[in-house]
């Protein structure tokens, strides 16, 4: 090494610390900005797009839209889902898949929202509630659908046989034995008369 490579390195290193001095001045001198978190929990604005953890999207009538086609949990690239189903006999005799458990990670999920575009009825969403510190792993795994199950279809009513030898009777008019139901409906307008 010569004399003229060690000024320009001398030189090139009196320049850097100049301009790191120059980026401190100015932070030195310029308004902070202080962020107040856990005493301004009130007036915290959190943007609605931000993504913390997911959830299943209720109605009025505390029922969610989950059909239980597993897309989110085949759409999630490391797992962080897991969906158990079964199968419900309907009134009319047909079979449904209701949802049984919907099973969340948040402490593996990536927040890529790849399960929220995949859901075909929209019975997903993140929600921005930022707050999910714990002391342990196994409380970051949530169950989704904490709400219980509300049945769809009403149950069919148990109907009372018919005797031997009638004809079974409209639910709304009942008449007695041996009456026209005819004739009990006109009665009942002249007693109202």
């Amino acid at each position: 090494m010569n004399i003229k490579e060690y000024f320009v390195s001398l030189f090139k290193g009196m320049h850097s610390l100049v301009k790191g001095m120059q980026v401190t001045g100015r932070e030195l001198v310029s308004k902070k900005v202080t962020e107040q978190y856990p005493e301004n929990r009130d007036t915290l604005h959190i943007p609605d797009r931000f993504r913390a953890t997911l959830q299943l999207v209720y109605d009025d009538d505390g029922r969610h839209k989950c059909i239980g086609c597993r897309s989110c949990e085949r759409a999630c690239p490391n797992g962080t889902i897991h969906i158990e189903t079964r199968m419900v006999d309907l009134p009319n005799g047909k079979k449904k898949m209701k949802l049984d458990k919907y099973v969340y990670d948040l402490g593996s999920c990536t927040f890529c929202s790849l399960c929220v575009h995949s859901c075909p009825t929209a019975a997903i969403q993140f929600s921005n509630d930022f707050e999910q510190a714990v002391f342990r792993r196994e409380a970051l795994v949530k169950q989704l659908n904490y709400l219980p199950e509300k049945d769809d279809e009403p149950a069919p009513t148990a109907a009372t046989p018919p005797l031997a030898g009638q004809a079974p009777q409209p639910a709304g008019n009942p008449a007695q034995p041996g009456q026209n139901p005819a004739a009990s409906s006109q009665e009942k307008q002249e007693n109202q008369e």
